[in-house]
């Protein structure tokens, strides 16, 4: 299925230097993710991967997988899934996803390699979707990623993007803001072994374009039919364009 839509060899982008620290934390970085959202994370990557069109036998990239959560919810939840292509750099990571994909018997239907969010190595206008759980804020150059996006996507794709964002409730901000900066990095640090790991999750969130900014940058690359849907009081948010 892949040989069809894949078109480079993947490589290392070595010019990145984040995703050799999500291969330091890759061990504990499920455990992580579920622990610190309190378990809401499941339920954000459910209600992304319903928004998926209503068409049978997609084709399906999910673009900086890491280990896989959000192709495997797709796959479990959304009966239009046929395929799945996971992409990220980081090979520890993917070599998690790896064990997932075996356990759940989906070789035939999920496939992981190594790769790069801006120079995806998939073929134009070949995808019925792209999904991108909290990763679009990692790459260096996210306007270029989201170009890659709407180029390997047919037209009529769909992409679907969960990122984390900051609350509008004044109140609710500020004990965000306390937990982001003050709590999540010692108790991530403590956890997984690399307190800078998580207080690059602070520094990311809190510096990235969210809600009506981020809108505007699926606008400039052509994307239509946009929107976004507010999580848990706007602690993350899903946005879906079409191209």
């Amino acid at each position: 299925m892949s040989e069809e839509i894949l078109t480079l060899e993947p490589k290392i982008p070595s010019r990145y230097e984040s995703y050799k620290m999500f291969n330091r934390i890759a061990v504990r970085y499920d455990f992580l993710n579920h622990f610190l959202s309190a378990g809401q994370d499941y339920r954000w990557r459910k209600k992304a991967v319903k928004l998926l069109k209503n068409v049978p036998n997609q084709k399906i990239l999910d673009l900086a997988c890491g280990t896989g959560d959000i192709a495997l919810t797709a796959l479990k939840h959304n009966p239009n899934v046929d395929f799945c292509i996971g992409v990220d750099p980081a090979i520890d990571m993917l070599a998690i996803g790896e064990e997932k994909n075996r356990e759940r018997n989906l070789e035939g239907r999920f496939e992981l390699i190594q790769g790069d969010g801006a120079k995806i190595p998939i073929a134009s206008n070949s995808l019925d979707a792209v999904l991108m759980a909290f990763g679009i804020r990692n790459v260096e150059n996210f306007e270029k990623c989201l170009l890659e996006m709407y180029r390997v996507l047919k037209p009529g794709g769909r992409v679907i993007i969960l990122e984390f964002s900051l609350p509008e409730n004044f109140m609710i901000k500020i004990l965000y803001l306390f937990y982001f900066r003050y709590i999540l990095p010692h108790l991530g640090g403590f956890i997984s072994g690399d307190k800078s790991a998580y207080k690059y999750l602070n520094r990311t969130v809190e510096t990235f374009s969210y809600g009506e900014a981020f809108c505007e940058k699926l606008e400039e690359v052509d994307f239509i039919h946009i929107h976004m849907s507010k999580l848990s009081f706007g602690i993350s948010t899903i946005y879906v364009g079409d191209k």
